[in-house]
């Protein structure tokens, strides 16, 4: 059964209507869903809503600050893949920075879409100087570029930014834009010219803003969510405020000099008032999430794309709020417990968190001291990421399609390859590894190198997790949790309508290259799947932005015979000798 809940719209089901079905478990929500997948560049439309850039999604939104309300204008299955920020014309285009592929896009206020340019590199800030497009690159040694929507080749202003992004035209009728690497904000005449320094140590700036009266406002992307304001035409005093907003990304002020900011890493639309103090007009909460683990003490934690996050209240615990400790910031019912850039699987294992990441590597983060160490890199795509028997961290590598091994030296083993997409791994209690493979539909045993499949014909096969003698996998094409009996190979559906993946009817864009001039491209879906101390599941579904607690449903068979905790087969929970000895430790 599934329990009831107050109904409200997602970014999955505008009616908010749709619920996991499961006669076999309790199907309950951690945490609210997000209306967006992160929020990124902001900007006024011609109709004053508030439009809003989700780079994780592919898609741009209106959002009505008047009650809320969110509505797709771009959609994630058109031709913008990576929206990172956007502006709107004096005719009342709205001009686009696809971050990834490196183009720019032109949407007519009539809906049509036309290419302005490819000839940009990680394109990310963008303004409109009336009927001039003024574009930035975020990379290091970037350029600021004109661009000319009629086609004519981009004129390069200036270059040597330490990483462009949000920038905007200033009372001096000068482009101010920060330099996000080296902590500086920077201004340069739309004509060109030599760039002039304006302000220096300004923390990590990621955007550059005005308000109504003239004042300078950099926002800082950091866990703080830092904003400076300077006073360039009196004194250059600064004041700085702390909002709590953790990964700010943009803002836009509306006619009554109301500032409205946007967060990379955890959505949202927030309005922020000059003290600091903040009003949420859309809520945020979790991006993706996609992978999911739980540690001993019930705390849940997510692999968040930007951050390591996950619902605040832990499954099952004594109340002391264990974990909490290492929190830089908390966000309604979704915390964050650390500013961690492309991660997306992740396991726990005796008080230390493994995580893959889209950069190639593998990483082990202790919570407690704040501290990050690289197990591996170079690797191509890691996902799924267990700990095995004997200590080593196991890794699906789905860009080689192989599953390797680290050991505590960091030294790694390949223990299968020539699959075509691994992108989960579990044991189960006889010591046995099994991957799934979201392309061929299959669950596969690895065996001494070779693989035997377990089951077949599946509807893209994600997360991974054993509880007794049964593997659980979610099948991303149908949305549903499949069951196999590992003594007989029989299976059974054990809930359906599970919110994962793309919205329903949204056929999305085969995956971007990855690293496309130097950026990862977008993370694609994935639903997790780990197994908590209570017996229960949790299920990253990423489709709406929750963590899913699927308990057992004790009237149904063996689930009923037994505790659930005495059944439960997750090797990176039964392990605690690497927090007792300290191996393994970042």
């Amino acid at each position: 059964m599934t329990e009831p809940e107050t109904i409200s719209p997602s970014r999955y089901d505008g009616t908010g209507r749709r619920r996991a079905a499961s006669t076999r478990w309790q199907v309950k929500r951690l945490n609210p869903p997000n209306r967006l997948w992160g929020s990124n560049g902001v900007a006024f439309g011609p109709d004053g809503r508030l439009y809003v850039a989700q780079f994780l999604a592919g898609q741009i939104s209106a959002v009505d600050l008047a009650d809320g309300d969110v509505e797709v204008a771009v959609p994630m299955d058109g031709p913008v893949q990576s929206p990172d920020d956007l502006a709107f014309g004096a005719d009342g285009s709205m001009y686009i920075a696809d971050l990834v592929p490196g183009r720019v896009w032109r949407r007519s206020p009539r809906g049509e879409y036309s290419l302005v340019s490819d000839q940009v590199k990680v394109p990310n800030g963008i303004t409109c100087v009336g009927d001039r497009l003024f574009v930035n690159e975020m990379k290091m040694n970037g350029r600021l570029m004109e661009l000319f929507p009629d086609g004519r080749d981009p004129v390069v202003l200036t270059e040597g930014l330490a990483l462009g992004n949000a920038m905007q035209l200033g009372p001096d009728g000068c482009l101010y834009y920060p330099h996000m690497i080296s902590n500086q904000v920077w201004r340069l005449h739309p004509d060109g010219g030599r760039p002039e320094l304006v302000a220096e140590d300004v923390h990590e700036p990621v955007a550059v803003r005005f308000d109504r009266g003239g004042v300078l406002t950099v926002l800082s992307r950091g866990t703080a969510g830092l904003v400076t304001r300077i006073d360039l035409h009196g004194t250059g005093s600064r004041s700085v405020v702390t909002s709590g907003v953790v990964g700010l990304d943009n803002a836009a002020f509306d006619a009554e000099n109301r500032m409205f900011v946007s967060s990379f890493a955890s959505g949202g639309v927030t309005e922020m008032h000059p003290d600091g103090r903040i009003r949420e007009i859309v809520p945020r909460g979790l991006d993706g999430p996609f992978g999911v683990t739980v540690d001993f003490a019930g705390t849940v934690y997510a692999a968040d794309h930007y951050r390591v996050a996950g619902p605040e209240s832990p499954v099952k615990g004594d109340g002391s709020g264990v974990g909490d400790r290492s929190s830089v910031g908390d966000v309604g019912d979704v915390t964050t417990h650390a500013l961690m850039p492309f991660v997306h699987r992740i396991t726990a294992e005796g008080g230390l968190l493994h995580l893959t990441s889209q950069y190639g590597e593998v990483r082990t983060y202790d919570p407690e001291h704040g501290t990050t160490r690289v197990r591996a890199s170079g690797l191509s795509r890691p996902m799924g990421i267990t700990v095995g028997p004997d200590g080593r961290l196991v890794v699906a590598e789905a860009g080689a399609g192989r599953v390797l091994a680290i050991d505590e030296n960091d030294t790694v083993t390949v223990l299968a390859d020539g699959l075509e997409h691994p992108v989960d791994v579990a044991f189960d209690a006889e010591r046995r590894c099994y991957v799934s493979d979201d392309r061929t539909g299959a669950v596969l045993r690895i065996d001494s190198g070779e693989t035997t499949a377990v089951a077949e014909g599946l509807g893209a096969p994600q997360g991974l997790a054993v509880l007794g003698d049964e593997l659980f996998t979610v099948e991303t094409g149908p949305r549903r949790l499949r069951a196999i009996s590992l003594t007989t190979g029989e299976s059974r559906i054990d809930a359906e309508g599970l919110a994962v993946g793309a919205p329903p009817g949204v056929t999305l864009r085969a995956e971007p290259a990855l690293f496309a001039h130097g950026m990862p491209g977008s993370p694609g879906r994935f639903a997790g799947l780990a197994v908590s101390p209570d017996g229960s599941l949790l299920l990253s579904a990423d489709g709406e932005g929750t963590v899913l607690r699927l308990s057992p449903n004790r009237a149904h068979g063996a689930l009923a015979d037994e505790p659930p905790t005495v059944r439960a087969v997750d090797a990176s929970l039964h392990r605690s000798t690497a927090q007792e000895s300290g191996r393994g430790r970042p």
